[in-house]
């Protein structure tokens, strides 16, 4: 039998961004739930170490994200391992449907779905996802123990999964396309000062080369001199960055060019009471501090905009209206 339930907030997502999003929806007295297929968390649950978040130190992604799941659930946190598989955007209330067929009604949605990463589109890369190719050091590095790897990518994820296979692999190769690196100074010197690690700038990779069960091979090329190559390697990990998971998205809700939401500084859309946080949000940087911080600003005004339609004084904001992708 299908269920219909209302509430007054539905947070869709369970990362840093929508626990946080959770704990001040808590504190704020509002009837709210959260939905998360899978386990809360989201991306950071499989980071090894995290070194950046404030107050915290020396602290593993799965373990920051236990804390923060505990301390939503303090709160008493409404959490349901459930599926969202549509979002509607009603005059009213807007409805979010479960792969499960029951629906759930709110003023107030808070969408914090995350990004899924990029991939660089070349010839193995799909072939030998799996089999050498990987998005994940920490999932998978333990499997290139004494053996050679590349690192695509110069943010900081990229050099923090470079450092970390460094300590399993006999040697590393970070491959980036820039001339010099995104990542972080700290972190930049730290690849300096490691001798397992060469990294080549100005390069990328062509194709991805195997034996038809694993691979064996990348063909890279100088992006200033045009020279090509083939580098000997058994594995290849990505790290280029993220693309958002805007599957979700209502058509009614402007995103930009990128896919990216388009917000106001309260993360509310062109859509009254539709909030987007996290990296599904258009913004500067992605970092989980950014993103908990984005979870409690629309948590905020999302309270703001439920009190506001409860009291008849509810005004559109600035985005209102302009609907245009």
């Amino acid at each position: 039998m299908v269920m219909r339930e209302t509430h007054e907030v539905i947070i869709v997502g369970g990362g840093p961004a929508g626990l946080t999003a959770g704990i001040y929806c808590q504190r704020g007295a509002l009837k709210a739930v959260l939905f998360e297929k899978g386990p809360p968390g989201g991306q950071i649950a499989i980071s090894k170490e995290v070194e950046n978040y404030p107050g915290v130190e020396g602290i593993t992604g799965f373990d920051l994200a236990e804390k923060m799941l505990r301390h939503a659930q303090s709160f008493g946190l409404r959490i349901m391992q459930e599926e969202v598989v549509g979002v509607t955007a009603g005059p009213d209330l807007h409805s979010v449907r479960l792969a499960n067929g029951d629906w759930h009604d709110a003023a107030a949605l808070i969408l914090g779905v995350g990004g899924t990463v990029r991939k660089l589109g070349v010839p193995g890369e799909a072939e030998y996802l799996g089999r050498g190719v990987s998005f994940c050091g920490t999932c998978d590095g333990f499997f290139f123990r004494d053996r050679t790897v590349v690192v695509v990518g110069g943010g900081d994820t990229a050099v923090e999964e470079t450092l970390h296979l460094s300590r399993l692999a006999r040697k590393t190769y970070l491959v980036h396309r820039g001339s010099a690196l995104k990542a972080a100074q700290l972190l930049q010197g730290r690849l300096r000062t490691d001798p397992g690690i060469a990294v080549m700038g100005s390069t990328f990779i062509r194709e991805i080369r195997g034996d038809g069960e694993q691979v064996n091979a990348v063909v890279i090329q100088n992006s200033a001199t045009g020279e090509e190559r083939e580098l000997q390697t058994d594995g290849v990990f990505i790290f280029i960055g993220q693309a958002p998971n805007n599957s979700l998205v209502p058509p009614e809700v402007r995103m930009d060019e990128q896919g990216f939401v388009v917000t106001d500084e309260k993360c509310e859309t062109t859509v009254p009471g539709i909030f987007a946080i996290g990296d599904l949000r258009r913004k500067f940087a992605s970092q989980i501090v950014i993103a908990a911080a984005d979870g409690s600003i629309a948590a905020l005004a999302a309270a703001h905009y439920v009190e506001a339609r409860k009291a008849g004084t509810f005004e559109p904001g600035r985005l209102a209206g302009n609907g245009a992708r």
